[in-house]
């Protein structure tokens, strides 16, 4: 039974149980499995009438939501293959995906992105979700695939060059699914009832839709954010127990509360930071001081906890992909009791390649291998092999046979190992920065600290290569009271070669609407310092 039978099951096994709810501020919207059943049967029958058949690529584009997932299953189980894109995407780079899968059938969230992306994808039929959900349902098992029938194309973010769409396989999937159930079970221990989950990046990307299929596949709800705007509402409402995160937003809330503390009385700042310092002494300790169990102690009793609770009471773990996390944010949240999980891994290798195990967790690593999956480090490039790793890029057989060498998948990530195989990655090898004294700095190291320390900072852009010394572009509501002796604080730890000289605060906040980030909050360097080139030339006029 593959993947796709096994959430069928699972969907008709719990017709009386939320398995997707829309969370609007204080209101849920809940579609039990009898709900999600119909809707999928109306959408498959509307693709039937339409002519979709197996094999076919349906181009899906819409924000997360319930009719979101029920399309995306439909396609599925009629043997097509969903393409799903990010609505708030710039609507040419829609249309230049759109026209180069070839899809059978455009569907839009509504008449208004269809609209606006007409013109943009040629002769490609289009529908709304009105149209779909409109037809009587039909009841059918899902279609009969083998494991190397394509299930899905994922198109890359991009932050490196022209997104490439990655072929995912149903053996793919169904590698990934057993792994990411057992590893939840490890994270979080027996539990009478279901996990309460919350989602609020893209369904569009590869780690997203493993979060909602493992979801579905464990026959376990979950909860979607509907307003990244109204995040703290509804994070309040759902009081998840865990939910996955990119970096920028742990950094956020780290940076929030410690923006907080500091307009709190002298007594309890100076517990706030000497209890965090007692932490980090006692981490990885063999035998620690009484006197720092002591005031870690009292700074738990008098703070850490009631931070804790307004973050989420019934936390118990936070889950981290998209990018390397920072040493001091992974510790800082498990010195408030709320243990962060990192997750790493690619489009390419269906979203996961390792995952910390607890409790065997490092801060700044990102764990070891899955089960089944090797990784070898070549040149200082980590490369992958295994049943995670993709079927092709679509209709780009040159850009396939580059991506991998000798059959390992070539990840364009530096990384490092230790004895027992927890994995570090350092940074890609293509941001790989030279400035004119000859010396190869890696600028996600860098960039980590400037976030966590600098007051206000939500991104940071190293720059230099080729140029007589290192700057760094700064994003975000940046306090330049300060900024000078928090770099150099930074560049303190720092050898002379890897030290930031000057820097630029950005105009605005780098975002995915002007085109600095990507939707799930990595940074587009080549667009970031093109649109701050004048800027940077004239730091090293």
């Amino acid at each position: 039974m593959n993947f796709i039978e096994t959430v069928a099951g699972q969907i008709a096994a719990h017709p009386d149980t939320p398995l997707v709810t829309e969370v609007h501020g204080q209101t849920l919207v809940p579609a039990e499995g009898r709900v999600l059943a119909d809707l999928i049967g109306r959408a498959r029958r509307f693709l039937r009438d339409r002519g979709v058949k197996p094999g076919d690529r349906v181009v899906l584009v819409a924000p997360n939501s319930i009719r979101w997932v029920a399309v995306d299953l439909a396609i599925l189980f009629e043997g097509a293959v969903v393409v799903p894109l990010y609505a708030r995407q710039d609507p040419r780079e829609l249309g230049e995906i759109t026209l180069h899968c070839k899809p059978a059938l455009l569907v839009c969230v509504d008449a208004e992105l269809a609209a606006t992306l007409q013109g943009l994808h040629g002769d490609v039929p289009s529908a709304v979700f009105a149209e779909l959900f409109a037809p009587e349902p039909v009841h059918d098992a899902p279609v009969a695939r083998s494991e190397r029938d394509p299930v899905t194309v994922v198109y890359t973010s991009g932050t490196s060059g022209v997104p490439k769409g990655v072929v995912l396989t149903v053996a793919n999937v169904d590698y990934m699914l057993p792994q990411t159930r057992d590893a939840l079970a490890a994270m979080m221990g027996p539990r009478d009832g279901a996990d309460r989950v919350f989602h609020y990046l893209p369904f569009c990307f590869a780690g997203s839709r493993i979060v909602l299929w493992t979801c579905l596949f464990r026959g376990n709800g979950i909860h979607v954010s509907t307003d990244l705007e109204n995040l703290v509402t509804e994070l309040g409402r759902v009081d998840p127990h865990y939910f996955l995160n990119v970096p920028m937003l742990l950094e956020r809330i780290k940076n929030g509360v410690d923006a907080q503390i500091r307009k709190r009385p002298v007594p309890v700042q100076w517990l706030y930071s000497r209890g965090h310092r007692a932490f980090v002494s006692m981490d990885g300790a063999s035998r620690p001081r009484k006197r720092d169990r002591l005031v870690v102690a009292l700074a738990k009793r008098v703070i850490y906890d009631k931070v804790r609770e307004r973050i989420g009471p019934s936390l118990e773990c936070l889950i981290c992909g998209s990018a390397p996390l920072g040493e001091d944010t992974q510790r800082w949240f498990a010195m408030l009791g709320i243990p962060v999980y990192q997750v790493y891994g690619l489009t390419e290798t269906t979203a996961i390649v390792t995952m910390d195990v607890p409790p065997r967790v490092v801060p700044g690593r990102v764990g070891p291998a899955l089960e089944g999956v090797e990784l070898r480090l070549m040149d200082g490039e980590l490369q992958v092999r295994g049943p995670n790793v993709f079927a092709e890029y679509l209709f780009a057989p040159d850009e396939t046979e580059k991506a991998f060498q000798d059959g390992w998948f070539r990840t364009g990530d530096q990384a490092e190992v230790d004895a027992t195989g927890n994995w570090r990655i350092v940074g890609r090898v293509k941001n790989l920065l030279v400035p004119s004294s000859g010396h190869n700095v890696a600028p996600e190291p860098i960039e980590q600290k400037l976030v966590e320390t600098l007051e206000g900072v939500d991104a940071a852009v190293l720059v230099g290569h080729g140029r007589p010394w290192l700057a760094a572009i700064l994003s975000g509501n940046v306090d330049a009271h300060g900024l000078a002796d928090a770099i150099q604080a930074v560049n303190e730890e720092l050898p002379h070669y890897r030290r930031v000289r000057k820097w630029i605060v950005a105009d605005e906040p780098f975002t995915p609407e002007n085109g600095l980030l990507t939707a799930n909050r990595k940074l587009k360097r080549a667009a970031i310092e093109a649109a701050y080139a004048d800027r940077i030339d004239r730091l090293y006029a």
